[in-house]
């Protein structure tokens, strides 16, 4: 089992700044990626940005260029670090840990969420 303990969201204004942090602990070793996802009021969930186990990054477009996700193995922790904020970014912010078994499968890992919100 992994447990996903998210940090850093809050208020900001438009333009500002915010990084999240998300630590993993239990069976860690299991992960084979870590993301984001964020859901704003009245739309479906998104992919914000990914992280595999082999540093591949993926990131969507409507992002790029402004949000840079990253990690640190030692602490298994996974950050967004959002600069150039704008208002449509206000959204409940998800980490996100897939895990593969001995058996190859996968298992989905959520953690709370954190909210953020972006002012005009």
């Amino acid at each position: 089992q992994v447990q996903l303990v998210e940090s850093g969201g809050g208020l900001v204004q438009a333009g500002g700044s915010l990084r999240l942090s998300c630590a993993a602990s239990g069976d860690t070793i299991c992960i084979s990626a870590m993301g984001w996802y964020r859901q704003a009021p009245g739309k479906e969930r998104e992919l914000v940005a990914v992280i595999s186990s082999g540093g591949s990054t993926y990131s969507a477009d409507s992002v790029k260029g402004r949000f840079t996700i990253s990690r640190d193995n030692d602490k298994n922790t996974v950050y967004l670090q959002m600069n150039s904020l704008k208002p449509e970014d206000t959204a409940v912010y998800y980490c996100h840990a897939e895990c593969q078994s001995v058996a190859l499968s996968f298992y989905d890992y959520w953690g709370q969420g954190t909210q953020v919100t972006v002012s005009s």
